[in-house]
């Protein structure tokens, strides 16, 4: 589904991402883990074309994804959930929803009801604005709004930052709905241990902008935790 290859990516004269290559089977659950700073955020924006990068290839269906412009990649397939949500504050649910209905494959012009048999608490707030909702249910807003493009792979930055812990939970089971009965790749960056061997089925660890680890999630040891994750 996805490939990354020999990728390098500089910010200010930095060298932030140092020949990473990852992959993203298709249909799996991959969470990419590391502690705050080690270019986790970087690579998702560099995947969806939000960051320049210097040298390497980020394939999508064989595809290269560094030669299409940012706006094209969600008409590609690609739904993106970044860090802190960024959902619309002063726009209604609604419109908040119908924003990406133009971006997706099929440029529906109806929100499909799919994303409130999923979201339920959307559907009854449809009026309020998203400045008004709270963290979870703004989360939610956040991936539904990605979910309208209707992706063959969804992208998550920290889906449970900020979120209170009955949320989280459902987060979860909609991620694993979604991977498992919609068939839809996922690849998520989350610092929560308990929440990433929940849900994902693959990770991948980076650390000072390399990838230092990749396996199935059975295979995160505490070993690998404690190298590379623990503060």
């Amino acid at each position: 589904m996805l490939d990354i290859k020999a990728l390098n990516q500089f910010y200010s004269g930095s060298h932030i991402l140092w020949d990473v290559n990852l992959s993203v089977p298709t249909g799996s659950c991959t969470c990419l883990m590391g502690r705050n700073g080690m270019g986790k955020t970087t690579l998702l924006k560099c995947i969806m074309g939000l960051l320049p990068t210097v040298s390497g290839e980020i394939l999508y269906d064989g595809q290269d994804l560094r030669k299409i412009t940012a706006d094209r990649r969600a008409s590609a397939g690609i739904g993106y959930v970044p860090q802190g949500r960024e959902i619309f504050s002063q726009l209604t649910v609604e419109e908040n929803l119908r924003i990406g209905l133009t971006s997706g494959r099929r440029k529906l012009k109806e929100i499909p009801e799919t994303i409130f048999a999923m979201f339920p608490v959307l559907k009854k707030m449809l009026r309020r604005r998203g400045g008004d909702l709270s963290g979870g249910q703004q989360q939610q807003l956040a991936i539904g709004r990605a979910l309208v493009l209707e992706p063959t792979l969804l992208i998550l930055d920290e889906p449970t930052e900020g979120i209170q812990p009955n949320i989280v939970h459902e987060i979860g089971d909609i991620i694993m709905r979604l991977n498992h009965e919609a068939n839809l790749t996922v690849l998520l960056v989350e610092q929560k241990l308990p929440f990433a061997r929940r849900v994902a089925s693959e990770f991948r660890i980076i650390d000072k902008g390399r990838v230092v680890a990749a396996d199935r999630i059975a295979g995160l040891t505490d070993d690998l935790v404690r190298h590379h994750l623990t503060v």
